[in-house]
């Protein structure tokens, strides 16, 4: 296997991340140090949600695959990027949006909805993002898709108090993706995806390093 390209998909973890609205803000200071301690040591406080993430299903099924359980073929495999920029904030992303674009897509496939609003990030209107319907993931899901990710802050509305489209994946052991990046460089067809968890034992997310290599 020849690996032609890599393109890093995450955001940056530290203490200016932005986090949904009532998550815990990232904590992440130094308790030793090279000039003091001849060594580096950090302390992380972080949430299972921080950064570039993984929603297992156990985020809203008390029933479902904690992140230690998932398989991990559902989070390493081919990509395919859904165009749905354009979008005004807080503007739902509906199925007429991407149906010529889902129409040949194959079971196991990762979708990958390019918002662009990665590039809002430290400003307030990467809080109010486009957002997916419960349409777009039920047509994906019927056709074998079960891994979505999305590069903004959540995939249902900003400041509701319901959450359908988490709710619909992970009702089917699917798999949620947030916060990703750099989704118009994957500028290659067959993208292979890569964004594998921590093993946080029984936990309901975790961050990632998430990428799309070019491979042939």
């Amino acid at each position: 296997m020849n690996i032609k390209k890599i393109i890093d998909l995450s955001i940056p973890v530290q203490n200016e991340t932005p986090v949904f609205p009532g998550d815990p803000k990232p904590n992440i200071y130094p308790v030793a140090e090279h000039d003091k301690d001849g060594y580096q040591v950090t302390q992380m406080n972080i949430c299972t949600h921080t950064g570039t993430h993984l929603d297992a299903p156990f985020h809203f099924q008390k029933q479902g695959d904690a992140i230690d359980q998932l398989n991990l073929t559902n989070v390493m495999g081919p990509g395919h990027v859904i165009d749905v920029t354009g979008k005004e904030p807080g503007e739902q992303i509906t199925f007429s949006d991407v149906a010529d674009q889902i129409e040949s897509i194959l079971p196991g496939t990762i979708a990958l909805f390019h918002t662009g609003w990665s590039k809002m990030i430290g400003t307030e209107t990467y809080f109010n993002y486009p957002y997916l319907s419960v349409d777009v993931i039920n047509a994906l899901l019927e056709k074998g898709v079960t891994t979505f990710f999305i590069d903004a802050l959540n995939v249902d509305q900003p400041g509701a108090s319901n959450f359908p489209v988490h709710e619909a994946i992970t009702s089917k052991n699917g798999i949620i993706g947030e916060n990703f990046c750099n989704l118009d460089q994957v500028d290659f067809e067959n993208p292979l995806i890569i964004a594998l968890p921590l093993k946080l034992e029984g936990l309901d997310g975790s961050p990632v390093r998430a990428v799309a290599v070019e491979v042939e």
